[in-house]
């Protein structure tokens, strides 16, 4: 075998290699990719058999403990659309109803069912997915704006 004939073997090996290398490291990161949807684009997306983020605020009169004292059904909304959510756990201390949250978990029968729920943690914060899709939906208000103008009519 001459020179340049090995050469080329050992690039070949070597780019087979490269791309067992990215074709792993991909799979490995699509397990772990985690998309945002808000309940308007829940609509008109699929999301099949996948963990997902849902985020929108709590609607209120929505929030309903059930009497296993553990399991939590409640609303989601963007204002254009609910979903219906099913969350078995305790809930974080700053969740209440018309307050921003984000909840992880999957699509089953037509309700969420989230693994994880997470509530804002001051008055002004909102999670950036959330304030887009509200944004989206035309009915954002941005809480240092609505601040401002309640301390310039005092």
């Amino acid at each position: 075998m001459t020179r340049k004939k090995r050469r080329l073997y050992m690039l070949g090996l070597a780019l087979l290699g490269l791309g067992t290398a990215t074709a792993l490291a991909l799979t490995a990161f699509q397990d772990n990719i985690v998309f945002f949807y808000s309940p308007s684009q829940l609509q008109t997306q699929q999301v099949g058999d996948r963990n997902f983020r849902l985020g929108g605020l709590v609607e209120e009169g929505s929030v309903q403990k059930q009497p296993d004292g553990v399991t939590t059904a409640f609303r989601v909304t963007d204002t254009a659309h609910t979903v219906d959510v099913r969350y078995r756990g305790q809930l974080p201390d700053l969740f209440r109803e018309g307050q921003g949250v984000v909840a992880e978990g999957r699509m089953t029968g037509g309700v969420f069912v989230a693994r994880e729920v997470l509530a804002k943690h001051d008055e002004n914060y909102m999670p950036p997915e959330v304030s887009e899709a509200l944004k989206q939906a035309g009915v954002y208000k941005n809480p240092a704006e609505s601040a401002t103008k309640t301390a310039k009519k005092e």
